[in-house]
């Protein structure tokens, strides 16, 4: 019976040194030209189905993470330094499910003002990243969620976030009829002009 592929092997290797997620295309520049990487990508993934460490697509990158059902059983345990407040979560959720977003806007969705250490500890921990700014008098800066916030969920991609009605549930967005409507990633500002996407 033979073995894995050159190939197949050289993915694993791969995807086992990397110390962080390796995206497709990083994998394709590593083998000969013309290679199908998903099909490698998903052959692997079968391979590892079931066992202590899984395949996983996370933000858009491929790693090699412990299963899930076995966190518990290991007793790992993380020190955090300090948790997030309330009021950093419900920031958080208000920047995810209406990004790009101003400080302006993420005030009136609250209904109360923010503190400037709430967006400094959510930039701190890579969760949100500033987005350019509006074109609009005063030209407010923007903020969208950043890749870190993708790799800390466990979310491939924004669509994978929970529906309105979860996050609602859960506290962290007001069910009030009179806010803005969760747009599902705006690109445009409410005016119809295109969000600035400089630094």
């Amino acid at each position: 019976m033979s073995g894995p592929s050159e190939d197949l092997r050289i993915v694993e290797a791969l995807l086992f040194a990397s110390p962080e997620p390796v995206a497709e295309e990083d994998i394709a520049s590593r083998l000969p030209e013309g290679r199908d990487v998903a099909s490698l990508l998903a052959d692997l993934r079968a391979d590892y189905r079931g066992r202590g460490v899984e395949l996983v697509k996370v933000a858009g990158r491929w790693s090699f993470r412990t299963a899930g059902d076995l966190g518990a059983r290991l007793g790992i345990r993380v020190k955090r330094s300090r948790r997030m407040s309330r009021a950093a979560l419900e920031t958080l959720a208000i920047v995810a499910y209406h990004q790009p977003v101003t400080r302006a806007e993420i005030e009136e969705i609250r209904g109360v003002g923010l503190s400037k250490g709430t967006l400094d500890r959510l930039l701190e921990t890579g969760w949100i990243r500033p987005s350019g700014r509006r074109r609009v008098p005063g030209r407010p800066l923007q903020w969208r969620t950043g890749q870190h916030f993708l790799e800390h969920f466990g979310l491939d991609s924004l669509d994978d976030l929970p529906g309105r009605d979860e996050m609602t549930a859960a506290g962290l967005l007001d069910s009030r009829p009179d806010l803005p409507p969760v747009g599902r990633l705006r690109d445009r500002t409410d005016d119809g002009a295109a969000a600035d996407e400089g630094p």
